[in-house]
């Protein structure tokens, strides 16, 4: 069987694991088996931190709202359950949309929903 040289393979390699690493703290960046860790480590953190972050957004807009309906003189809760009795199919995100942009069309809704 032929001999196999992986220099410039191993070369490649560890070139795209340094640029993956760079910017990271001590021997991180610099020693080929530390790297690789510290980069799959990152990639799990980035993972997770993605799914966070939905949940965060989330909870942002459920804020927005309850401050809002707060303000209509009805609860968070109160608002959702009277909107799924009359039948109104906006998301949380649309809701928080028209609490920051449009207040007016808001209350209407929750008129509207208050009404049913």
């Amino acid at each position: 069987m032929a001999r196999v040289k992986r220099g410039i393979v191993s070369k490649r390699k560890h070139n795209k694991l340094g640029e993956l690493t760079k910017g990271y703290r001590g021997t991180k960046h610099r020693l080929i088996k530390t790297a690789k860790e510290a980069s799959l480590h990152a990639g799990a953190y980035a993972y997770h931190g993605r799914k966070l972050k939905k949940r965060d957004i989330r909870s942002l807009w459920i804020v927005r709202i309850s401050e809002a309906a707060k303000n209509e003189g009805t609860s968070y809760s109160r608002l959702i359950a009277s909107l799924k009795k009359a039948n109104i199919e906006i998301d949380r995100k649309i809701l928080s949309d028209l609490v920051l942009n449009d207040p007016q069309t808001f209350s209407e809704i929750v008129k509207h929903s208050k009404s049913n």
